[in-house]
């Protein structure tokens, strides 16, 4: 074994049990490139290894890319769509539209699983912030489905599944960052947005598909309730009326985009400012909501930009280690077809994500492979989606499945953590079964951004 590849592995196990420390990650990162720049530099200077290693290659770089990070006009969009998320949850707009939604799902076995789902995908298109949309579905939607006998599991599954929805569907924050990290005009903000469009759309199909057939099998899941009224003309012009807005949020940021009359950056200020009249025109909108949305947005904001920071410091210095090369390498090397080499990339992204949140697999993992897909041949835009894909699964999985601690946040007390991780397994089924759709049939992430560019 090199002495680059034993630095690479070593780095990387530094990492591993810093975070098992409990401090902040983007501390743990950042510490683990100053202790291995000092490893490092002391390896060359004390010892003469023979490594091309020195400071000024390393974190010598720092100030340089601490600089690109800031004056990134991609990142801008990031603070703005989580400001729209975080007012668009203010404005109420969700509670409408569960209102009057139920009144035209609701008859059938399942139908306000379905419900749910729907919301959670204009809410997706709309906000792209897991926490928010997780915690507003499961408060909106769990007592209700409690109060109508429905199966434990299968309520807060549906809930919790349906609300990591927005870390896929446009407008996503995490295509936003990998767009940034991927740092190619073959994987802008705007070829992921329009990637990720029908693969997003696919999997919230296939989740109402489930939510409808489940109960026919099993008809004590979700039980049909009596005491709704007769689906006529007013209950569907309530649902349009609740729609609308929805629609034309999406219609204005999401269109804007693929018209190409606006960029993703710009777009991202006409979703903030939309959600902020959707508020006002609902009567929401207060000195308290603004200051909070304010807040909640700089607060999530520099979690990401700190996290953004240490990520960058970890990977300067690994690539000083020589870790493109080694991965490279090692990934070439595999006694494998180039097919083969994406799946193995796929599954070891997937079991990551057990432990690791999805902004430090992207931040560290997408930039060390992407060029080697790339260099297989293999479209880029095809692979980001699968990437993100499987990242989706990560907010489900535990020990670390963020959409988990969210919705037993909520839950109701008679829903347990059991009952969660019940409800969540046929979801990353499916999720997973989405993805090998999208890796036999690349045309349904490269189709619409091929014909958008020709």
């Amino acid at each position: 074994m090199s002495l680059e590849a034993m630095f690479v592995i070593g780095m990387f196990v530094t990492f591993g049990m810093l975070l098992m420390t409990g401090f902040p990650v983007a501390w743990v990162l950042g510490g683990t490139a100053v202790i291995w720049t000092l490893v490092g530099v002391v390896a060359v200077d004390s010892f003469g290894a023979n490594l091309w290693f020195d400071y000024s290659s390393s974190m010598g770089l720092m100030p340089e890319r601490v600089w690109g990070l800031v004056e990134s006009e991609t990142l801008v969009a990031l603070p703005m769509f989580i400001f729209m998320g975080i007012m668009l949850d203010q404005s109420g707009i969700a509670e409408k539209l569960m209102n009057n939604m139920v009144k035209l799902f609701g008859a059938v076995r399942g139908g306000y699983a379905v419900t749910v789902i729907v919301i959670g995908v204009l809410l997706a298109a709309t906000t792209g912030i897991i926490g928010a949309s997780v915690v507003l579905l499961g408060m909106l939607s769990l007592p209700v489905m409690m109060e109508n006998k429905y199966d434990k599991g299968f309520a807060v599954g549906t809930a919790c599944a349906t609300g990591t929805l927005g870390i896929l569907i446009p407008p996503s924050i995490m295509l936003v960052l990998m767009a940034d990290r991927l740092a190619v005009p073959e994987a802008s903000v705007g070829d992921l947005f329009m990637g990720a469009f029908f693969p997003g759309l696919m999997l919230g199909a296939m989740y109402v598909t489930y939510a409808i057939l489940r109960p026919m099998f099993q008809p004590h899941i979700a039980p049909a309730p009596d005491d709704l009224p007769k689906i006529g003309p007013g209950v569907i012009w309530d649902v349009i009326k609740a729609v609308i807005p929805t629609a034309a949020l999406i219609l204005g940021v999401l269109g804007s985009i693929f018209a190409g009359v606006a960029t993703p950056t710009e777009a991202s200020g006409v979703g903030a400012l939309g959600a902020t009249l959707l508020a006002l025109l609902s009567g929401r909108l207060t000195m308290p909501v603004m200051s909070e949305s304010l807040y909640q947005t700089t607060r999530t904001s520099a979690f990401i930009f700190a996290i953004f920071l240490g990520a960058t410091a970890f990977s300067v210095v690994l690539r000083g280690l020589g870790g493109d090369e080694v991965i490279e390498n090692a990934l070439l090397g595999l006694p494998l077809e180039p097919y083969a080499i994406v799946l193995v990339i796929l599954f070891a992204v997937f079991l990551l994500g057990f432990f690791l949140d999805w902004v430090e697999i992207t931040l560290i993992i997408l930039p060390l492979v992407a060029p080697v897909v790339q260099s297989l041949g293999f479209d880029l835009v095809w692979f980001t989606i699968l990437f993100a894909m499987c990242l989706q699964t990560s907010f489900l999985t535990p020990p670390v499945g963020f959409a988990l601690f969210y919705i037993k946040g909520v839950a109701p007390p008679e829903i347990k953590v059991t009952d969660i991780y019940r409800g969540v397994v046929p979801f990353i089924l499916i999720q997973l079964v989405a993805l090998v759709l999208v890796f036999l049939l690349p045309a349904i992430a490269t189709w619409l951004p091929s014909v958008a560019y020709g």
